[in-house]
């Protein structure tokens, strides 16, 4: 059984930056794409970042974080992480990660088997 955990959410100020981790259990999460998502509460979920599995160096941002937020993985550590640096009160949100085996930034969320319960970010003044 794939369990993803979140951790790393938080309150920051404005410009302010965190980093999300997602550590995903089971032997496979090498093969895996892994995602982020995010949602505010009566909104739709939203992809913020995508990275292709470990033999693929393909990485996927929304338009409204590229330049802001990166995304990487460690396979040793069976983890993918989400720096988010130049926080705005518009990156409020839950943010969940997902594992798939297929790298598609354009597909539906459904290609994404496990989700994570997620982690709040908060950024306010």
């Amino acid at each position: 059984q794939v369990q993803l955990v979140e951790s790393g959410g938080g309150s920051v100020r404005p410009g302010g930056s965190l980093r999300l981790s997602c550590t995903v259990s089971g032997r496979a999460f090498s093969s895996y794409a892994m995602g982020w998502f995010r949602q505010i509460p009566g909104e739709e979920r939203d992809i913020v970042a995508l990275i292709g599995w470990s033999g693929d160096a393909n990485t996927y941002y929304a338009t409204s974080v590229k330049g802001r937020f990166t995304i990487s993985r460690d396979d040793a550590k069976r983890t993918v992480y989400l720096q988010m640096n130049d926080l705005k009160p518009e990156d409020t949100a839950v943010y969940v990660c997902a594992a798939s085996r297929n790298y598609c930034p354009g597909c539906d969320e459904d290609v994404y088997k496990w989700w994570g319960q997620g982690t709040q970010v908060t950024v306010s003044s």
